[in-house]
């Protein structure tokens, strides 16, 4: 698949039109959030603590940068309920985290956000590879995570049924972090052992999500059966995380599914995503780019912006690297300015998604020393 292209005029109209969209977004969240008939108690007690009235100053995207950088101390810990928005009381309530290999994990509450962004990245697979009513595979992190609960949700959504593994991320680490790799070697195995079993079991599965560890690892186990990963049936994979490289692609493309989609019959598409954004959608991936990699945010429930190392306030050049921030706008949840633990470079918007966007994502150069990748 080929991304669309347009005439500049064209894509500059566009552009425009997702910019009039996202402060249009923009003045409904903080008007939403600050409001004291249906805010949060976190941010209707922040509101006494700024020097401006969001319902007064916030008019649109640019505004929110007079909030303060969102520190992430503030999802850490307890009592969850004050993440809750008033206008929302009452109704049934998740509690996503993300981290916790040491200390307090951060934790997100969640009503129908997960839904409503896989409903959305619903929209941008393609059938050929996706069948509608086909079922799914989820190979990826259990437990207190929005990601298998939303995978779940997708396959339903698209009418099928999800078959899950059982992972332990957190356990993953500590493996790594303790040097144990014959224990993480065995744990990995067992994650693949499950997701070939379930294979074998004819359950008809077309979709799946994998990280591209677990991904790489199952065509080699495939491989020791004398297998290729077409033997499988699966025909669209959708997968995410810092592995995913323009080196890793090629290669997982051109040795483990024999050819881009055209020939082999099977369609990849690089996500970019985490507990508090959503789903970051890519730029078809092709050869002739070199397998390039560029994600865009689901705006205009988010925005990712490349910013300046050393200073967050101030957007780099197209092409340039910086830190991502990320702030996330529905009407669950209002983060203005999050400082990722990633960086990339950033890239000019397209015809599909006009807005900025980012690729090269990986973890950012003032933590990667200590970062431990895990699974993803």
């Amino acid at each position: 698949m080929k991304p669309e292209v347009v005439a500049p005029a064209e894509l500059e109209s566009r552009v425009k039109a997702a910019q009039e969209q996202l402060d249009k977004h923009v003045y409904e969240i903080v008007q939403h959030h600050f409001h004291d008939s249906t805010g949060c108690p976190f941010w209707l007690q922040k509101k006494r603590e700024l020097k401006f009235d969001p319902l007064k100053e916030v008019k649109n995207y640019a505004d929110t940068r007079k909030f303060p950088l969102f520190e992430d101390e503030w999802l850490r810990g307890g009592p969850a309920s004050r993440w809750v928005p008033k206008a929302f009381a009452g109704k049934p309530t998740y509690i996503f985290e993300t981290g916790g290999t040491t200390g307090i994990p951060k934790s997100r509450v969640v009503i129908e956000d997960h839904w409503i962004d896989y409903e959305n990245f619903s929209a941008t697979l393609p059938d050929k590879y996706f069948p509608k009513g086909a079922n799914w595979l989820m190979l990826g992190p259990s437990g207190p995570r929005r990601l298998r609960l939303a995978v779940e949700h997708l396959a339903q959504f698209r009418g099928g049924i999800c078959f899950c593994i059982d992972l332990d991320p957190r356990w993953v680490v500590k493996l790594i972090k303790k040097g144990w790799m014959e224990h993480l070697e065995a744990y990995k195995q067992h994650c693949i052992d499950q997701a070939l079993t379930i294979l074998s079991a004819g359950h008809d599965i077309k979709c799946a999500f994998a990280t591209p560890k677990l991904l790489q690892a199952m065509c080699e186990s495939l491989e020791k059966q004398g297998k290729t990963f077409k033997d499988t049936g699966i025909t669209g994979i959708f997968s995410g995380g810092t592995e995913f490289t323009p080196q890793w692609t090629r290669f997982c493309v051109e040795e483990y599914f024999g050819g881009p989609p055209e020939t082999s019959g099977i369609y990849m598409t690089p996500t970019y995503g985490n507990t508090l954004m959503g789903l970051a959608c890519s730029k078809p991936v092709t050869a002739e780019e070199g397998y390039k990699i560029s994600y865009y945010a689901p705006q205009p429930r988010a925005v990712a912006e490349v910013v300046d190392f050393d200073d967050p306030h101030k957007v780099v050049p197209y092409g340039e690297s910086g830190r991502v921030k990320l702030t996330t706008l529905t009407k669950e949840l209002f983060i203005p300015g999050f400082l990722e633990r990633d960086e990339g470079e950033r890239e000019k918007p397209y015809a599909k998604y006009p807005w900025d966007g980012v690729s090269g994502v990986k973890p950012w150069r003032g933590i990667a020393a200590q970062t431990t990748v895990g699974v993803y």
